[in-house]
């Protein structure tokens, strides 16, 4: 799509959750939309390469500090290019985003359009997604603010749902939003359906950057000033721009919807034709996947007999299943989820108890990304802790020490380079080094392929906050 009036879209990929309804496999460190969870590729790294190939240039992708060097990674792998990021210093909701996103592609081309998409949604098929795109894109263009709707497939109670008005003069497949309806109850999601003019609300927008900040400026204007603060005081840092935090923190919190969808006399809706989802539960991910002649849906190192109806998952060791019906089973490096597939929504539960209880596994994984490359945990204790560090070729962790802890590396492949004090040295596998306590040293791996060592940490004190980092590629010094 490029030209000029609707052709102008500018996609805007939102990628700031910390999503856990899928937990074991998201958690904070690591949500959905960066996890394989349909397909080879990340909910986000799909969103990337749609975007892209209906709108004809790269997304902008607004996201948060902690998934900064993980979402521009992805981005690489999946269409070999950089997209401008944008980070959120602060967590302030959608309509923050919105701004920031419109403020953004006005800033790029005053009449251009604002596709704004979720990083975390299935859509099955991208000819249909840019058929709505191109419908949304007209009416967007003659001043409206079109969100799109999904044809219902049975009563969902976890989605909202628009009931659709006139269609809209020079926009054909648009129609005006007579009303937005919260989740509802089973028996009336069936009525609506049932009454037909009724589609779930898929939370993708198109509009003009100047009638989106118009509606907010008119609704909503401490979340318009805070975004332009924000936005006009924002910072380069690398690859990304980072948004001004104290004048972010002023803005309200609320969601795009609340703020001007519900209230603004310009909302549309463009219906799209399209296998699409959140993927909100395991039981959405097993829909929306492939299933075999038995209904299973089987992914990793797993063996079923006699299993009917099944999702298992595996992400490290070997699960086996037997005799089972309707079930989810997810095994992840540190946890076992079992759940009934209508009860998937419940996992919510478990995520409150770990809550209440701190539990890493709420947090992170076993494997740990970083922008340098990887670490898993192998095994813990009082006062001691045993990992597996992998250096991506030609990258080197920062210049730094620690207060209470020494370390112990062992390499294990490939070739590392060690600043230990003043000295620098190289280590070949099956060779080590000890790093006491209050000692600068680095690590780097010189070589063109994974550097792999195994560190034993010992001391009084081994979390991730006793550190000082003097030097360091990525912008993290202390």
């Amino acid at each position: 799509m490029t030209g000029t009036g609707e052709g102008r879209v500018y996609p805007v990929i939102l990628a700031g959750g910390f999503g856990t309804r899928l937990w074991p496999l998201s958690r904070e460190a690591k949500p959905k939309h960066l996890l394989n969870l349909v397909g080879d590729l990340s909910l986000l790294q799909q969103t990337v390469q749609r975007a892209r190939a209906v709108c004809g240039r790269m997304p902008c992708i607004i996201t948060n500090e902690q998934h900064r060097f993980l979402v521009g990674a992805q981005v690489q792998e999946a269409v070999g290019d950089k997209c401008p990021i944008v980070l959120e210093t602060i967590a302030r909701n959608t309509a923050a985003a919105a701004a920031v996103a419109a403020l953004w592609v006005r800033s790029r081309d005053p009449e251009g359009i604002v596709l704004l998409l979720p990083s975390d949604h299935f859509i099955g098929d991208t000819d249909g997604f840019r058929a709505a795109v191109v419908a949304a894109a007209t009416a967007a263009a003659r001043g409206m603010i079109v969100t799109f709707g999904i044809a219902p497939t049975g009563p969902e109670t976890g989605y909202g749902y628009i009931r659709m008005g006139a269609a809209i003069a020079g926009a054909e497949g648009c129609q005006a939003v007579e009303r937005f309806i919260e989740k509802p109850q089973r028996d009336k999601a069936q009525a609506m359906i049932d009454g037909g003019g009724h589609v779930w609300n898929a939370g993708m927008f198109a509009f003009r950057p100047e009638v989106m900040l118009d509606e907010l400026k008119r609704f909503e204007p401490a979340v318009l000033a805070a975004a332009e603060a924000s936005f006009d005081k924002a910072q380069r840092d690398l690859d990304f721009l980072r948004l001004d935090r104290e004048t972010l923190a002023q803005a309200p919190s609320i969601s795009i919807d609340y703020a001007v969808m519900e209230r603004t006399d310009l909302a549309a809706v463009c219906p799209m034709q399209a296998p699409w989802g959140d993927l909100g539960s395991w039981q959405a991910i097993w829909e929306a996947s492939g299933q075999d002649e038995s209904g299973n849906v089987i992914q990793g190192d797993v063996l079923t007999a006699d299993a009917q109806n099944v999702l298992v998952r595996s992400d490290r060791f070997l699960t086996a299943v037997v005799g089972v019906r309707d079930l989810v089973v997810v095994a992840t490096g540190d946890a076992v989820l079992v759940a009934h597939k209508d009860r998937t929504q419940d996992v919510k539960h478990i995520v409150e108890q770990m809550k209440a209880q701190d539990r890493r596994e709420l947090r992170e994984h076993a494997v740990t990304q970083r922008p340098w490359g990887q670490y898993q945990r192998i095994d813990e204790g009082t006062g001691y802790q045993v990992k597996q560090i992998m250096l991506h070729p030609g990258a080197s962790i920062s210049l730094q020490l620690h207060h209470k802890r020494a370390e112990h590396w062992v390499v294990v492949q490939g070739l590392a380079r060690v600043t230990k004090g003043e000295d620098v040295f190289l280590l070949r596998e099956n060779e080590s080094t000890y790093i006491p306590p209050l000692t600068r040293h680095r690590l780097e791996n010189p070589g063109d392929t994974p550097l792999r060592i195994i560190e034993v940490q010992s001391g009084s004190y081994l979390g991730e906050d006793d550190i000082v980092r003097f030097e360091d590629v990525y912008g993290r010094v202390t």
